[in-house]
């Protein structure tokens, strides 16, 4: 388990690295939208391309910020039914999300989009809007963003059989609001079981 443990680290970093970095895709947006907005209204000057750029950013911190998502723990659940479950019950849970919805979706969805983006790539496939940009890049993000969130899922997968083997922390507080820092060596009482865990 050691090994895989620290495979599983090797994954965190990487997913740390890049939800870190994609944030700042929030800014440049914010910049190129009021550079946009100062250009329109002062010189009346507008262009396709400044429009789609922002949607081309926003949907790469969208997809490739979806595995640090996952690494930190802030993706939905149903806390109130979660809440009543015991932690072992819900790393089971955990894992057969993974294994029986999550592995599966990034596969498909995938295999789905590899071929447009194949197809737009080989034509140069171009925004229909007047001055509007090349589709390839977004159309990349699909597979990207889904293969990012599948290597994560591995990562969840090991850290989660591990804490049932005993052999790590809880990976639900590990990251939650510590920005990587590990968190607090701390027992955490189980609600339906009574019991605690370090």
């Amino acid at each position: 388990m050691g090994m895989l443990l620290k495979f599983s680290g090797l994954i965190d970093g990487l997913t740390r690295l890049i939800g870190r970095s994609v944030i700042w895709l929030i800014l440049l947006a914010t910049l190129i939208s009021a550079a946009n907005a100062v250009a329109r209204k002062a010189f009346n000057i507008g262009s396709n391309a400044f429009l789609e750029i922002q949607w081309y950013l926003f949907a790469a911190v969208f997809m490739l910020g979806a595995g640090y998502a996952f690494l930190q723990n802030a993706h939905v659940r149903i806390d109130v039914l979660a809440n009543k479950l015991s932690k072992r019950t819900r790393m089971m849970v955990d894992i057969g999300g993974i294994l029986l919805f999550l592995f599966p979706m990034c596969y498909l969805i995938g295999q789905f989009a590899w071929p447009s983006l194949i197809a737009a790539y080989n034509s140069g496939e171009m925004s229909s809007n007047a001055g509007g940009l090349i589709r390839w890049p977004l159309y990349a993000l699909v597979p990207a963003g889904f293969f990012l969130l599948a290597l994560q899922g591995i990562s969840e997968l090991i850290k989660r059989l591990a804490f049932l083997t005993g052999s790590g922390p809880d990976p639900t507080l590990h990251e939650s609001g510590s920005h990587g820092a590990p968190a607090p060596d701390v027992a955490v009482h189980d609600n339906a079981s009574g019991e605690a865990h370090k």
